[in-house]
């Protein structure tokens, strides 16, 4: 039996996009559309709309750097809904019975990552406010990314002297220095540095030109410089 075809507009329901969004995603070849012959319409299978969504990494790294409007489950546009959402992971998580020694360090973590930037770009947002969060426990990942300021410029605000994304990163993770003086805060990227090294979590996180990898059993930071240059903060954590 072939699957049945959904319309543009069934489709942008489920996807929680709008349909000129789908055209524009259509012929730019994001999520290619189906014809049927001789035919103009777009429609969509809908295994097809489930492997676009589940393409975590894909989807916040597009939205980062390309500012594409976001399907509404994976974006939270301020910190009640991003803590509504990370119980609902944590609720998912204890269901699979798998995680169950790392289970709390893993919302921890995301936790941590997520809060930081609504802290850091509270009411200094440059163009799109809130963050992409969305977690596959079958892939045992999860991905957070924000359109924000960034460590280096955040940190620049307290820390003047610091001169590129490398050094940025390093203090982010090494050190306790609070992006919004004069409040002595920012213990937050030293907690997840420890909780990765000690337990079964690896951590990519990439802000600006430099990206930063973090596994288990290395306290090591491993900060290099990218290829591609971050509009804010992107993270992957696997466990």
């Amino acid at each position: 039996m072939e699957e049945k075809l959904l319309t543009i507009t069934e489709a942008a329901e489920i996807l929680g996009v709008s349909v000129d969004t789908l055209r524009r995603w259509d012929k730019s070849g994001k999520l290619v559309a189906i014809r049927k012959e001789g035919g103009t319409h777009r429609y969509y299978r809908q295994s097809d709309l489930e492997i676009f969504a589940s393409d975590l990494v894909k989807l916040a790294h597009d939205w980062i750097n390309d500012g594409m409007e976001l399907p509404v489950t994976f974006y939270c546009s301020n910190s009640s809904i991003f803590q509504a959402r990370l119980a609902k992971m944590q609720d998912a998580l204890m269901r699979s019975g798998t995680f169950d020694f790392i289970l709390p360090l893993i919302v921890a973590v995301a936790g941590e990552i997520g809060n930081n930037s609504f802290d850091h770009n509270l009411g200094r947002w440059p163009d799109i406010p809130g963050i992409f969060f969305g977690y596959d426990i079958g892939k045992r990942r999860v991905v957070l990314a924000d359109r924000g300021l960034g460590v280096l410029a955040t940190l620049k605000r307290v820390r003047p002297e610091l001169k590129n994304h490398l050094e940025a990163l390093r203090v982010a993770f090494t050190e306790i220095v609070s992006g919004r003086a004069p409040e002595a805060r920012g213990n937050g990227l030293k907690f997840v540095r420890q909780v990765v090294a000690e337990n079964p979590i690896s951590l990519f996180f990439r802000s600006g030109d430099a990206e930063l990898r973090l596994k288990k059993d290395n306290d090591q930071l491993f900060i290099t410089r990218s290829h591609i240059n971050t509009h804010g903060c992107f993270a992957v954590i696997e466990f």
